[in-house]
């Protein structure tokens, strides 16, 4: 349906630019970001996460789709922002759209409005509830202080809730006792224009650190395939602090907040202005090797100015607590409860909300048991999220895992689970007269997902790890005539559904002591129809802008004790969808490091070098330049 791909595009144009490291706090001590690249492919294996059952636990047994990004990955690699770091996971769709704004998603439905992903930034959720997805042109965070990011790839809504339908990004930053001394860091070149860091974390007393910084970055506007400039340069200032405190050995307590400011150049007479803060509290305390509780609570606000668009302020309060116990010798029992409140003011212009203001307030509680069903060789997981929002009223979403150690460096896992995505504001309360409207009854997009991993250790120096899947998503958000055969106006709801299947490859191999590759493959098929009833005929289009493909090898090597060199290679495969219809690309990142002395790195970093510009998504119009910059860090 015509109509509804340009009302689609309408609201995305009216909304703007919208965008192996263990923990090293006191419960989770471990390996220095450091001594990574020292790590045996066995150790990393050991690595432990938290994000697929919310407790620590290893990778190699891990029955879910995770990929994890190391800090010190992240360091060599040369990103300069967080979803650059992102396309280091080889289990995520990363894809620029301008200089400001990215789409990020996995296993599909990935689109400028992707709304199936759960972002955790130190375990506040990123998301935003205007349009259940996120801004990403204001998540930043200090790259040099991310102690790792867990990337699951499938849903995670047993334990994380409403959004966490395709996958859960948690981005967990160090302890502060772990970032002392003074860091600053400059540079620029043709992408990023400038940028500059400065940190410093020190102790108040021995069982009490801190560190606070600054940064700022400036990116130049992407071009159009004519090779004019399109206009959205793109600057964003962040500041903010963490505190970590341990009154004694078997708790933690911390405080952390951010705050920032970006501006991205608009064709009209003001740019876009966003600014916003957070603040977040929590206390972990260990009752003893097997049990466990933490308590944390955040408030979070965001105020975008987008001019003609419109002017909205939005206001998060979280409380979130979880309580993790054996039973007997066979149970591992993780519960929780939270409430989120919500508070939107969205002042219209070009598009607007009815009301404009708005409170939502959402209820939930969860519980997983697992279960060794025989003692270090099968476990089983069971497990369910009750959430009760304003929208839909009670969501049920639960899961069933089962993971089998074959052998010390063999296991197989299987899920079956159950998530959907609720309502956005725009969903149910947009409004753009008389061409298109929300619908009031709009329901909670519904998947039930089935997957199929195996782990292993082949030897010493290879992993290898393997992910299939099969998604059934049902009430997929639909744009119908309300009054047919009349084109407009037009009205959401839930007319379509669809599957996609495929499959995940990921390896590492440590080549020499000196030199470690990584590769990552996934195949991806993804169909979106119109239920009976239904007069879309988009086929999806307004929803997903997939490609079926895509490769990355990564290659660091360690030329001399003080010299480094990292290559990234990435392939994706040709977005078919029409309304933003891709060619394939591969594009080739190098970064090369000198560190003359302990404190001092120098540093030059090429992206995109294979093609003197390409698109990514959003319109060919929109494309990323060959670009180059050079980095100086120093340590004290």
């Amino acid at each position: 349906m015509r109509a509804a791909a340009a009302v689609t595009a309408v609201l995305l144009f009216s909304l703007g630019p919208v965008a192996f490291i263990p923990s090293s706090n006191a419960a989770e001590a471990g390996t220095s970001v450091g001594a990574l690249k020292k790590l045996s492919i066995e150790e990393l294996l050991d690595v432990e996460v938290t994000s697929v059952s919310r407790r620590p636990e290893k990778l190699s047994d891990t029955a879910s789709g995770i990929q994890v990004i190391g800090g010190e990955e992240i360091h060599r690699s040369g990103a300069a922002s967080l979803p650059e770091a992102l396309r280091l996971a080889g289990n995520l769709e990363t894809a620029q759209i301008n200089a400001a704004q990215w789409a990020i998603s996995a296993r599909g439905f990935n689109a400028p409005l992707s709304n199936k992903m759960l972002v955790l930034i130190d375990g506040r959720t990123v998301y935003s509830p205007l349009f259940s997805g996120v801004f990403w042109d204001i998540q930043d965070v200090m790259l040099e202080d991310v102690d790792r990011i867990e990337v699951i790839s499938g849903p995670g809504a047993t334990l994380w809730g409403t959004n966490a339908v395709n996958g859960v990004i948690n981005i967990t930053s160090k302890n502060a006792k772990d970032t002392p001394g003074l860091f600053v860091e400059t540079g620029g070149g043709t992408q990023p224009r400038g940028l500059g860091a400065i940190r410093y974390g020190g102790a108040i007393s021995p069982k009490i650190h801190f560190r606070v910084y600054g940064k700022y970055t400036d990116w130049k506007s992407t071009v159009r395939a004519t090779g004019q400039d399109p206009g959205n340069d793109y600057a964003q200032a962040q500041g903010g602090f963490r505190l970590d405190a341990e009154p004694s050995e078997a708790d933690l307590m911390t405080l952390q907040g951010d705050s920032y400011q970006s501006t991205i150049q608009l064709a009209g007479p003001r740019d876009l202005v966003t600014h916003g803060s957070n603040l977040l509290g929590r206390w972990s305390h260990t009752i003893s090797a097997d049990s466990d509780f933490k308590l944390q609570c955040y408030a979070d606000r965001v105020h975008r100015d987008s001019v003609s668009s419109f002017n909205d302020t939005l206001t998060t309060y979280d409380i979130d607590f979880q309580h993790r116990l054996p039973i007997g010798t066979t149970q591992d029992v993780v519960w929780g409860a939270g409430y989120r409140l919500v508070k939107d003011d969205f002042r219209s212009g070009s598009i607007g909300l009815l009301p404009e203001r708005a409170s939502l307030s959402t209820f939930s509680a969860f519980v997983q048991d697992e279960i060794a069903v025989v003692t270090d060789s099968l476990n089983l997981t069971l497990g369910t999220k009750v959430e009760h929002n304003d929208y839909t009223g009670f969501e049920f979403q639960p899961g069933v895992r089962l993971a089998w150690k074959i052998r010390e460096n063999q296991t197989v896992w299987a899920a079956i689970s159950r998530a959907v995505r609720t309502p956005a504001r725009i969903d149910r309360a947009y409004y753009i007269p008389p061409v298109s409207y929300g619908s009031p009854d709009l329901e909670s997009e519904e998947l039930i997902a089935y997957e199929l991993g195996f782990r292993t250790r082949v030897h010493e120096r290879l992993s290898l790890s393997i992910a299939s899947y099969y998604h059934d998503y049902d009430k997929i958000r639909s744009i119908e005539p309300v009054n047919p055969p009349a084109a407009i106006p037009l009205v959401f709801a839930n007319g379509q559904k669809g599957e996609s299947y495929g499959a995940e490859v990921s390896a590492e191999y440590q080549a020499t002591d000196w030199w470690r590759l990584r590769a990552a493959f996934s195949e991806l098929r993804l169909r979106v129809r119109p239920k009976a009833g239904s007069l879309d005929t988009s086929y999806g289009a307004g929803e997903a802008a997939d490609s079926k493909h895509h490769v990355m090898v990564r290659s660091s090597w360690d030329l001399r004790r003080d010299v480094q060199f990292d290559a990234t290679y990435r392939y994706v495969g040709r977005v078919e969808n029409p309304s933003v219809a891709m060619p394939g690309y591969s594009e080739l990142d190098l970064r090369l490091a000198w560190r003359p002395t302990d404190q001092l790195e120098l540093s030059v970093v090429g992206q995109n070098l294979l093609h003197r510009r390409h698109p990514e998504l959003g319109g060919a119009s929109q494309q990323m330049e060959r670009s180059a910059y050079g980095k100086i860090a120093w340590r004290y």
